[in-house]
């Protein structure tokens, strides 16, 4: 391994070109095969050969002389020349400045900081991301591949389902970085009021079944503390908003046999560990956390009790040891210590002990209609003993779902190498090769078919095809997994070595496996895309027939709990329909078939994959060994996969989604659909697509036969010169409709004013109308008052009585005055008819009536005015007032009159209503 890492380090790297569309050419990195070097081996290519290498190096060492600078390249496509050392170097600087994603081209790499970082996802960050316009401008992060699924979602961009890929060695943050992944759908697409109740209860139910999970499915290994044993596919489903409706969970690839074995100083699953109630210094062994993650599963406490009562039969169980009979055709004894622990598993699981015993210790033969009883060895006891601790685990963690449109998230367990490796790590390791070569066919090969196909004039970038070891695995008729089959099938006793013999005479021709000749042990070495990895073959028959006697499936189908019944309620039948296929359904076949519906539904999604790095094998915080890390990279592929993105063209787009988004940059209108465009006019438009492109940009693209190719950098070029076309025509469409409002505005003021002016007008009208009406009545009302107040004042000045002057005012009309002191009393007072004081009456200031002068003394004693004789005095008004005629009210007696003292108070002021 050391001698491989040190080669990475210093692999050398020769020159390509790539030919753009207007026939210039650039330089692409390409990782040179060293069996090409040695094909050519004359006095040229030698020279040729140093030359390149010592000016690669002179390049790795000018860049990596800036170390100050290593940490701000958070694309490692910038990086130049990509090589192994300065990919390294970049991100060992950026892990030191506690920076923990990079770019890497088309995918994005996590290194785990074992610690926990809660201000890397908060809310707030999680909201800053999903409201950026153009979120790839951000720092790295895992919310970026969130984002781009989810988008990609909202513009239905086919696939439209989309798949995150969080791969990786165990202990390299996958678990965690699935946990934020879900966090954030949980987040993110429950934000809408109008079912926020739902959404909310969606999140909860998502976020719960993680510890769910991770008790059931996750144990503590030699590499990690909370290690994913299974895999497991979490389907977000949305609606036509992109709001959360709904959420399932779909299990792969349970290792179950770590229910009954595990590995020295590895554990069995969380779970067993938090029912024992045991304190210890792993945070998983939370059993409260487990049982709220049920309660808001809608797992109630009846049914959490039965699970439990199971979880107890199994560690029971696994106490029950066997020991040979006394007579040879008897069945196999139980221990004595293992009664009790038989009896208990009985009661828990709510069956009879005998029935347990016999299901354990004798086996039922078939010789056509008839039925053999044949006890069963104590290895054989062991196994089935085993064999039902697994089934009912394996029963009890499985979940059966429908799929639809959904955003996937595969969280696997990572690839593993111990110093013993059997069946499980076989299997556990060609699931991770699977992956590895979903992610080779989607980025690295089939982007440069792709390339060629379009008609690119492209040197292909040599990258590690893992084809050859998963013919190794897989392929039929002749693999581990056949042959490992057809020893199963075959029935007989298991012989290791003569296996490993097999397997020697039959893979031999396939270079991926190998055996170590000092070795005494039967094993095979297979070259896994992440390394070497020796096998065991003692044993791994027994774990892939993992046969499920019928005997237990009757046992537990005749349970009087409600819950073991149901779940092998059809597993007699399953049981049956195998036997009577020719092929046995081992534990390779379901894993092989298991696996491939996950595969095929991975094939059906846009992938985004995020590459988990494990920066040191004891997993302390922020410590960073460039040996391991090294290894990971080569691995996984990732200076290939920077070397693909940096030199191709990233970004397809076919011609009529092209002129239909950026046609408006060239002046082009296309209200079309892509697909609605006809070809003559798609062939002249295409013509114009390097015009659409500044001329010192357009080595980024290249027009194929079908699409245009571009670099991640020019399609931010163009997004950006869109939106200024977009906001400049969308400016003119403001002012033009501004002067339409603007017009639409004055017309609606003057017709307005025009209506209020005519509105007034008429009211003017009206009123003035009316006001002559008005004044019309009065006049005529006045005239007519006149005319009759003349004539009563005529007929009573007709019917009045001459008037004598008395000798008590011989010098009235002289002095037009007569002093009241100088009248001797009682005197009698003769005057104008009550009511009527004509102009041409005689002049005097008091008109009383014939009554008596006591009612003016009464009027003048309640107004409180002085009552001296010599104060009052009677003056004529006939000058002064000039008032020809004044009707008093009719019939009622009384006086008018003024008086004249030193305050020259007017009685008019005090009796105004009298002069009415």
């Amino acid at each position: 391994m050391a001698d491989v890492q040190l080669k990475l380090l210093l692999r050398n790297k020769d020159i390509s070109t790539v030919n753009s569309s207007d026939g210039t050419s650039r330089s692409l990195g390409k990782t040179e095969k060293p069996n090409r070097l040695k094909e050519k081996v004359n006095g040229v290519t030698k020279p040729l050969r140093k030359s390149l290498n010592d000016s690669l190096e002179a390049d790795v060492r000018d860049f990596l002389v800036n170390e100050a600078e290593l940490h701000t390249y958070d694309d490692l496509t910038k990086v130049n020349p990509v090589t192994p050392a300065t990919v390294l170097k970049c991100l060992q600087a950026r892990y030191s400045a506690k920076v923990f994603y990079t770019h890497a081209g088309c995918t994005l790499v996590a290194l785990n900081p074992f610690q926990p970082i809660p201000h890397l996802y908060s809310l707030d960050v999680m909201r800053e991301y999903h409201s950026a316009p153009q979120p790839q401008e951000f720092k790295p992060h895992i919310f970026i591949v969130a984002e781009e699924a989810y988008r990609n979602v909202q513009g239905q961009v086919e696939p439209m389902n989309q798949s995150l890929v969080v791969s990786g060695e165990s202990g390299a943050g996958k678990t965690w970085t699935s946990r934020c992944l879900m966090k954030y759908y949980a987040t993110v697409a429950s934000s809408s009021q109008r079912c926020q109740d739902t959404a909310e209860k969606i999140e909860r139910r998502v976020l719960d079944s993680n510890p769910l999970m991770e008790a059931f499915g996750n144990a503590c290994t030699l590499r990690n503390n909370n290690s994913s044993r299974f895999g497991k596919y979490i389907q977000l489903q949305l609606n036509s908003s992109q709001l959360l409706v709904g959420a399932s969970v779909q299990t792969y690839l349970l290792e179950k046999t770590r229910v009954a074995f595990q590995a020295p100083n590895e554990r069995n699953f969380h779970i067993f560990y938090q029912v024992q109630d045991e304190t210890t210094c792993i945070s998983e062994d939370s059993l409260p956390e487990t049982v709220e993650a049920m309660m808001n599963l809608g797992i109630d406490e009846g049914r959490q009790t039965q699970i439990f009562k199971i979880l107890a039969a199994l560690l029971q169980l696994g106490n029950v040891d066997f020991i040979l009979a006394s007579e040879e055709a008897q069945p196999c004894d139980l221990h004595e210590q293992s009664k009790g622990f038989l009896q208990n598993t009985a009661d828990l699981l709510q069956v009879s002990v005998e029935e347990l015993q016999s299901s354990l210790s004798v086996r039922t033969l078939r010789a056509g209609k008839q039925e053999l009883v044949k006890p069963c060895s104590q290895s054989e006891c062991g196994v089935r003993r085993d064999c039902l601790a697994k089934a009912v685990y394996a029963r009890m963690s499985a979940e059966n779902t429908s799929w639809c449109n959904f955003i996937g998230l595969l969280d696997v367990y990572g690839f593993e190498c111990f110093l013993l490796n059997s069946l499980e790590q076989l299997c556990i390791n060609y699931a991770n090769e699977k992956l590895q070569q979903h992610f080779v066919a989607h980025y690295l090969k089939a982007q440069q078919e792709e390339y060629v196909a379009e008609g690119l004039q492209w040197s292909f970038i040599q990258y590690q095809d893992n084809q050859r070891c998963l013919d190794l695995i897989e392929s039929s008729p002749c693999s581990i997994f056949s042959l490992l089959n057809e020893e199963c099938r075959l029935n007989r006793a298991w012989d290791a070595q003569k296996f490993c013999v097999r397997l020697q005479k039959d893979l031999s021709e396939n270079p991926k496996i190998s055996w170590d000749r000092f070795s005494s042990e039967p094993h095979f070495i297979v070259a896994h895309y992440a390394g070497s990895v020796s096998y065991q073959i003692q044993g791994m028959m027994d774990k892939n027939q993992d046969p499920v006697p019928p005997e237990l499936i009757r046992l537990l189908r005749n349970s009087h709990d409600s819950l073991l019944h149901s779940l092998f309620a059809d597993a007699e039948q399953e049981s049956e329909g195998a036997r009577g296929h020719s092929k046995a359904l081992t534990v390779v076949s379901k894993f092989k078939n298991s696996l491939e519906s996950l595969m095929k539904i991975l094939y059906s999604t846009t992938p985004h994959y995020t590459r988990c790095i494990k920066p040191n094998p004891d997993c302390r915080p922020l410590t960073f060994r460039q040996e391991e890390v090294i290894a990971q990279l080569e691995a996984c592929g990732i200076v290939e996969t920077i070397n693909i993105s940096a030199a191709g063209f990233p970004v397809r787009i076919p011609y009529g989604s092209f002129l239909q988004r950026y046609g408006l940059i060239g002046g082009e209108r296309r209200e079309k659909k892509p697909e609605a465009i006809e070809q003559t006019v798609l062939g002249s438009a295409v013509e114009m697509i390097p015009s659409f492109v500044p001329e010192d940009l357009r080595h980024m693209v290249h027009c194929g036969r079908t699409k245009v190719f571009l670099t991640h950098c020019l399609l931010e070029k163009l997004e950006e010169q869109r939106n200024r076309v977009r906001s400049q025509k969308a400016f003119c469409i403001q002012c033009c409709w501004s002067r339409y409002q603007h017009r639409q505005r004055s017309r609606r003021t003057q017709a307005a004013a025009r209506i209020q002016a005519g509105v007034r007008s008429w009211r003017v009208r009206r009123e003035i109308q009316s006001w002559r009406r008005a004044a019309s009545i009065i006049q005529t009302r006045w005239r007519c008052w006149r005319v009759w107040r003349d004539a009563l004042a005529e007929a009573e000045l007709d019917d009045a009585e001459d008037f004598v002057e008395s000798s008590l005012f011989p010098n009235l009309k002289e002095s037009s005055s007569v002093l009241v002191s100088s009248l001797q009393e009682p005197v009698t007072v003769r005057a104008w008819p009550v009511g009527l004081a004509m102009a041409s009456a005689p002049l005097i200031r008091v008109s009383l009536s014939p009554s008596c002068l006591q009612r003016v003394t009464s009027m003048m004693a309640s107004l409180k005015i002085p009552q001296r004789s010599s104060q009052y005095r009677v003056e004529t008004n006939q000058f002064e007032q000039g008032v020809a005629s004044i009707r008093a009210q009719p019939r009622v007696s009384g006086v008018m009159f003024v008086l004249a003292d030193d305050t020259s108070r007017n009685i008019n002021a005090l009796f105004p209503s009298a002069l009415h």
